[in-house]
């Protein structure tokens, strides 16, 4: 697909096809501790509003877990059930629990219309700081995973390993090392690569072939590099602006969207940009519309509209 060019410059900006958002821009996330849970109806409604044709599920609670439920409330404003992020411990010598959450998860994509499972693998259902793997922890890690891949096939969803600060693939070594010991698809996200030391555009050069779903955000450069070494957690991160509109950061997504179409990528490509709502603030910030509006603007300015992704 092609990204759809502005007819003036009074006109709204125009997302490009198989453009989603994502609950988390408005605050909704499944990191604990990470603040105030926005209202999903107005969350939905301003996704409605920005011309978005999907989204991802949220966090647990957030959106119904019933899939007539959730496929009444998402029909309501026009949006398709793109897919849900879900936090698994793949590494520990039991894979009973993380199986059989991948299975509901599954379950409730296939029931509900939904098309991917995005997977990313923590310490603990705390998110605990992560503990360097040994061969055989990587080796669990990635039998686990291409199970879940297999399980997902065979009900029609596509799966996506997600490399993310704070769990178990963040470093650029650890998604090199994730990438040698799985054949699994992954979600290439423009923020936490490139946050972990990965550029994103030169994953997408090099690994193109095995993305199968892509989150698009832009991180401002000093923050990312205070939270790579340590000094600040992603949440305080998050707090002072360190997720940026497409193009106002360091992440590379133009040229990530062109390494992508030049691999033939036609997924969905998801509006993703990290927010975290204290108690002060009011539950849903028009701040998330505003940046997604910026966003959408840049993904169809001059930067990428020859031909983002087909």
């Amino acid at each position: 697909m092609t990204t759809t060019v502005l007819n003036g410059p009074a006109d709204p900006p125009v997302p490009a096809p198989r453009l989603a958002g994502a609950p988390i821009s408005w605050g909704a996330c499944e990191v604990p501790g990470w603040g105030e849970m926005p209202d999903p109806e107005q969350v939905l409604t301003e996704m409605q509003e920005l011309g978005l044709l999907g989204t991802e599920l949220g966090p647990p609670g957030f959106l119904p877990e019933d899939p007539p439920e959730l496929s009444a409330i998402l029909a309501r404003h026009d949006l398709v059930f793109v897919g849900s992020f879900v936090p698994l411990v793949l590494h520990e010598p039991s894979d009973a629990e993380a199986l059989a959450a991948a299975a509901e998860t599954i379950s409730r994509l296939r029931e509900a219309g939904g098309e991917v499972i995005v997977v990313a693998v923590v310490q603990d259902a705390d998110w605990s700081r992560p503990e360097p793997l040994d061969d055989a922890g990587w080796r669990r890690l990635a039998e686990r995973a291409a199970a879940i891949e297999s399980m997902a096939s065979a009900q029609g969803i596509t799966f996506a390993l997600h490399p993310h600060v704070g769990t178990l693939i963040e470093t650029a070594a650890q998604v090199e090392r994730a990438l040698a010991e799985t054949s699994v698809g992954w979600c290439l996200d423009t923020g936490h690569l490139m946050i972990g030391g990965t550029p994103p555009a030169q994953f997408a050069r090099a690994h193109g072939d095995r993305v199968t779903h892509v989150h698009l955000k832009d991180v401002d450069g000093e923050l990312a590099a205070e939270l790579g070494a340590g000094r600040l957690s992603l949440l305080d991160a998050t707090r002072r602006g360190l997720f940026r509109p497409l193009g106002e950061g360091v992440a590379e997504v133009a040229a990530t969207l062109e390494a992508l179409n030049a691999h033939g990528y036609r997924g969905w490509l998801v509006l993703e940009q990290d927010t975290a709502i204290t108690a002060e603030e009011p539950a849903v910030k028009r701040a998330a519309m505003l940046d997604s509006q910026q966003s959408i603007a840049f993904l169809n300015s001059a930067h990428t509209k020859e031909e983002m992704v087909q």
